[in-house]
């Protein structure tokens, strides 16, 4: 894997009848998604595959955020629903020995912790770290490209508010 793209999910419903894997995006959630696309297009960050949780909300947000790239492969999986960071990371490499740019849509406060992580082993200033530790609102997006020894560097970290989006908690 070169390079990782962490996105966490949408805008999501409160509740859902049934249950929390079943939550939905609200339309700002959707509006969201969108733009990211976008912006992840005109920043150069187009996955060759994306790793998408199960839930409803994630597998929602993918297929707002894939318009934009819609040739790019999807891999499902059922345990990246509220995985903790190294087992997104797992299966980032996993799906990266195949792939060059992996994409994984998920959770937090899984995507949060490996988004942190991967700022402090790549050398990030306090000041990166400090607003990534702040804030991972949903939509948000970090992107890191890695070496050939796997050490990683920071790429990039987008909140949708940031782009005219609504961002959120």
């Amino acid at each position: 894997m070169k390079r990782l793209i962490l996105m966490r999910h949408g805008k999501a419903e409160r509740s859902s009848p049934g249950g929390d894997v079943e939550r939905a995006l609200t339309e700002r959630g959707l509006a969201d998604a969108l733009l990211m696309g976008r912006l992840l297009v005109d920043e150069g960050l187009v996955p060759d595959i994306g790793v998408v949780s199960a839930a409803r909300r994630t597998q929602q947000t993918w297929a707002a955020v894939s318009e934009s790239f819609p040739k790019v492969l999807t891999r499902t999986l059922g345990g990246l629903y509220n995985a903790d960071a190294g087992r997104i990371l797992f299966e980032a490499e996993a799906a990266g020995v195949e792939h060059d740019t992996v994409m994984m849509v998920g959770h937090n406060p899984g995507m949060h912790a490996l988004t942190i992580g991967l700022l402090r082993e790549a050398g990030s200033g306090s000041a990166l770290i400090a607003r990534a530790e702040s804030r991972f609102p949903t939509a948000t997006v970090a992107a890191f490209t890695f070496d050939a020894a796997g050490r990683p560097s920071y790429d990039g970290l987008f909140y949708a508010a940031d782009h005219g989006g609504g961002g959120g908690e």
